[in-house]
């Protein structure tokens, strides 16, 4: 089995998402999507990341609210920055340095600064050292540091162990 669906997981999501990008259930259509179900999959075999697995799913929970109820408070902050005066915005980049040391952490940890209104990852050093972040307001180059470091890095280097 594997040999044919060497990811079965995006292989099924290959073949359900198919006929609604095409909007279309027709023969020809399901016969397309099972052909982009065994044949994507085999293409991106070398890009898969190699395998990995979450731990403490209870922190997984818990670091998911933080990052739910961060966006929530960077929308209010960045749309209240927007109406006030552009001299109170102080836009920079700022490098944070890393402890994490799982490339999937590191990712996981740029995708949340980077879904999080008013900052964005820029670069992720190759070794893993720093994470260059663009700010929309960093008045405090360290204390944005400081709170990516404790609020989002600690936690995932707890769950990616």
């Amino acid at each position: 089995m594997r040999r044919w669906l060497p990811n079965p997981l995006l292989s099924l999501v290959l073949f359900l998402l198919w006929p609604m990008l095409a909007v279309s259930v027709s023969l020809g259509s399901l016969l397309l999507a099972a052909a982009f179900a065994v044949a994507i999959p085999h293409a991106t075999r070398a890009l898969a990341p190699r395998p990995f697995r979450l731990g403490r799913p209870l922190l997984v929970a818990r670091l998911a609210l933080v990052v739910l109820w961060d966006i929530v408070v960077s929308n209010v902050e960045v749309a209240l920055r927007i109406v006030g005066p552009e001299s109170a915005i102080h836009p920079r980049f700022v490098w944070v340095p890393l402890d994490i040391r799982d490339p999937a952490g590191a990712s996981a940890l740029a995708g949340i600064v980077t879904m999080t209104p008013g900052t964005v990852s820029c670069d992720l050093a190759p070794g893993l050292d720093y994470l260059l972040v663009h700010a929309f307001d960093a008045p405090d180059e360290a204390a944005l540091a400081a709170r990516i470091k404790s609020r989002y890095e600690a936690p995932l280097r707890e769950i990616f162990r």
